[in-house]
């Protein structure tokens, strides 16, 4: 089968063949029918050799859906032909935080070296892959697969995120979107399905926050040195009540922090590397810092569902899988208007 792997540390990704995957005990192989292209991607692709957490090649894509083509032995819950969303973050099943359906944290995943689809095991941007267990497989129920397949992860990880914050949320209150790329422009949508709160987006350009102002943000703001103080004028001097950074760089963190309001809740979802201090007379009174990650199998259902509910839906280009390549020198180059998805099988 074609596959796309990251084959040498700061090379591009490459389409290659390679041998078709069989499904083990307990196994599900998917024929994969869409694949999303993320930024985490370019983050593992920059990381030097020294430290490089997983082996190469790696089969890039943790946002997949598929059909189910075959079963191993002893595999139950899903049949030949099913249409099923892959739920990424995939834990040992059986500690406290697994049993509580939060394998996005589970508690033994490093020690028992289990790794996501793409982030260490292979992943979806191939014809086929191998996933560990049916459990992380979540019914589609009728939703289009190029639609369905973001949402795996600029969908269920913006809504792990909104979904903590929702009791800051109340009539009146502000939330802040920094970042209004594949994440950001779903958590606008979801602040706005979810909460009566006002929705403030910032973005570095003009067709960002066109973006943002198209799926429901009620105010948009260019992200420079000059934002923390248009924030706080639009909220009468108070600053928001929420802000979800969605970029997570030194600069995005700082103006996180700068437009926070008292007991406001910060979530720093994005991983550019910027930390954000915390300590008496550094932020407003009681404010809340989170670096949540992924999130639950339970919220992915719900994703699901408010995306069936017409509620949320994820802007798409499509790429072949020989055309994967680019899909990844656009992301990078912040040309991708939404969220770039592979079909590996189209």
């Amino acid at each position: 089968m074609k596959a796309l792997q990251y084959r040498t540390i700061g090379a591009a990704p490459e389409v290659v063949t390679v041998p078709d995957p069989e499904p083990g005990p307990g196994q599900v192989l998917l024929k994969v029918t869409a694949a999303g292209v993320c930024h985490s991607d370019i983050a593992v692709m920059s990381w030097p050799a020294e430290g490089f957490p997983y082996a190469l090649p790696l089969t890039l894509g943790h946002e997949g859906v598929g059909t189910v083509a075959a079963l191993g032995p002893g595999a139950t819950g899903v049949r030949e032909g099913d249409a099923v969303a892959v739920y990424g973050p995939w834990g040992c099943g059986r500690c406290a935080k697994c049993a509580e359906g939060k394998e996005n944290y589970c508690l033994r995943a490093d020690e028992l070296g289990i790794r996501p689809p793409g982030l260490g095991a292979p992943g979806a941007i191939a014809e086929y892959l191998l996933v560990d267990d049916p459990r992380h497989l979540v019914p589609l129920d009728g939703l289009d697969p190029v639609a369905a397949v973001p949402l795996t992860d600029a969908g269920l990880t913006p809504y792990h995120a909104v979904k903590r914050a929702l009791p800051k949320l109340v009539p009146g209150s502000t939330a802040v979107v920094i970042g209004t790329g594949g994440l950001g422009h779903v958590a606008i949508q979801l602040l706005r399905a979810l909460t009566p709160a006002r929705v403030v987006a910032l973005d570095v350009s003009e067709d960002k926050l066109r973006l943002a102002r198209e799926v429901g943000a009620h105010e948009t703001v260019l992200s420079d040195d000059a934002a923390p103080a248009a924030v706080r004028e639009l909220t009468g001097g108070l600053g928001a009540q929420a802000v979800f950074d969605f970029v997570g760089a030194a600069p995005t963190v700082r103006t996180a922090g700068a437009v926070a309001a008292v007991e406001a809740e910060v979530v720093l979802v994005g991983i550019g590397g910027g930390t954000l201090p915390v300590g008496f007379g550094v932020l407003p009174f009681e404010v809340s810092v989170s670096a949540p990650y992924w999130g639950s199998r339970a919220e992915l259902q719900e994703v699901l569902a408010l995306a069936r509910a017409g509620a949320v839906s994820v802007h798409t280009e499509t790429f072949s899988l020989d055309d994967a390549p680019r899909a990844y020198e656009r992301l990078h180059a912040g040309t991708v208007n939404g969220r770039a998805v592979i079909l590996p099988n189209g």
